[in-house]
């Protein structure tokens, strides 16, 4: 026996099922929208990336509009009822699948603004609850007015209040499908994109790190460098200063060794970062003579802290030679470190001739201390301090300050041989 329309409406879920019968046929639907006037094309407001994402979510819900149009438009030719127009089919499924894509940007937005994360897990998922609750009559009450509008004999004849409340009650599984679908989608997507952006950010990060290890190879290799410790030794061998002159050629091989050792590291122990400094300043030291003091200030604690590879040799070497190169009288640069609640902080300063009239902070900063900030950018990005400040009794202060982490325990190098 043939289904009455009374069954055929309480059957379908709302936007998904075929529907039709008498009363049907001549149905009077709204008129196309125009055209555009003197055939233009769409002007610039409708492109670019914000209108990208709109068009995106409209060609996903044509999807199961055309689906579900289809499907009713065949389904009551099978069943031999009165022809239902396939317009007719497209405005009574499409409209009601049009309240879910005009909901979509807010469904996106609550999903952003309350993830489904271990942190406030119990609030989110209330929050999109109560969404959830607060969307599903729209559908529903659109769905009703949709089967009015195309003259189906149930919606006509029974009272709008009768219809949504049955079809709420019955499709209510479907309203929290159809949202719940919606929210996996946006955390796959944004999942997707923060996953997209780390990896990016790895790579820049990588690029970084090896460009720092380049910008202190070439410091070490620097002709004048090389000639100045070279010359030093030199000196030592003339004066039958055989131990000074072994100790200056084993610090330079050992410092080189270090640098090569520690390539492809992007985070070290303080204390190893320090072992390098140790290796450079002692050379330096040579060079200068009794000119250059070098005062170490770290507390214990401090030592077994992360903290960035070579991050600190270009901070060091800006105090020895734009403060304490440039002065025919000694200097002193001192490194101090310790620990500030949650925070490693690192202070390099220098008693030299201090910042010049026109130093301008970020804009002034030459190759070693931007390489500085932006690998602290990455590493830490809103998590970090790189401050460069006049000291009042002269010279200069930089203050590096990161999150304090224990360092990892480090591999034992490979004997050579």
């Amino acid at each position: 026996m043939e289904p009455s329309h009374a069954d055929l409406a309480a059957a379908e879920p709302p936007g998904w099922t075929v529907n039709g019968g008498a009363g049907a046929t001549h149905v009077a639907l709204p008129p196309p929208a125009a055209a555009p006037a003197h055939g233009r094309a769409p002007s610039g407001a409708l492109a670019g990336p914000r209108w990208a994402a709109v068009w995106l979510v409209a060609g996903l819900w044509m999807i199961p509009v055309l689906v579900s149009s289809a499907q009713t438009y065949l389904f009551v030719q099978q069943k031999q009822e009165a022809r239902l127009p396939l317009l007719a089919a497209f405005v009574w499924q499409g409209l009601p699948w049009l309240f879910w894509a005009l909901m979509t940007p807010a469904i996106v937005w609550l999903g952003r603004r309350f993830p489904m994360e271990r942190r406030g897990l119990v609030r989110n998922v209330a929050v999109h609850l109560v969404a959830n609750l607060a969307m599903a009559p729209g559908h529903v009450a659109v769905s009703a007015l949709m089967g009015r509008l195309i003259g189906h004999e149930h919606y006509v004849k029974t009272s709008f209040p009768d219809v949504f409340v049955k079809l709420i009650s019955i499709y209510l599984d479907i309203e929290l499908l159809i949202y719940w679908g919606i929210l996996a989608m946006v955390h796959a997507a944004d999942y997707h994109r923060k996953y997209r952006e780390r990896a990016v950010a790895a790579a820049q990060l990588e690029t970084k790190l090896a460009q720092a290890e380049l910008q202190a190879l070439k410091m070490q290799l620097h002709p004048h460098f090389l000639f100045n410790t070279l010359h030093a030794i030199a000196v030592l061998v003339r004066k039958q200063e055989t131990q000074a002159s072994v100790r200056m050629i084993t610090g330079l091989s050992e410092l080189l060794r270090m640098a090569l050792e520690s390539a492809g590291k992007q985070i070290v122990p303080l204390k190893q970062e320090l072992d390098f400094l140790d290796r450079y300043l002692e050379i330096e030291k040579t060079r200068f003579q009794d000119r250059l003091t070098v005062r170490q200030e770290v507390a214990p604690e401090a030592l077994d802290a992360e903290i960035p590879n070579l991050i600190l040799q270009p901070i060091v070497e800006n105090a020895i030679r734009h403060g304490i190169a440039p002065r025919a009288s000694s200097g002193s640069v001192t490194i101090a470190a310790r620990r500030e609640d949650h925070r490693l902080v690192v202070e390099v300063t220098d008693d030299g001739r201090g910042l010049s009239e026109g130093w301008a902070g970020e804009a002034s900063e030459g190759t070693g201390l931007g390489n500085v900030r932006a690998r602290l950018r990455q590493l830490y990005p809103g998590d970090h301090r790189l401050a460069v400040a006049r000291r009042p009794d002269g010279g200069v202060l930089v203050t590096v300050a990161v999150p304090f982490r224990p360092a990892r325990p480090q591999k034992e190098p490979r004997a050579h041989g």
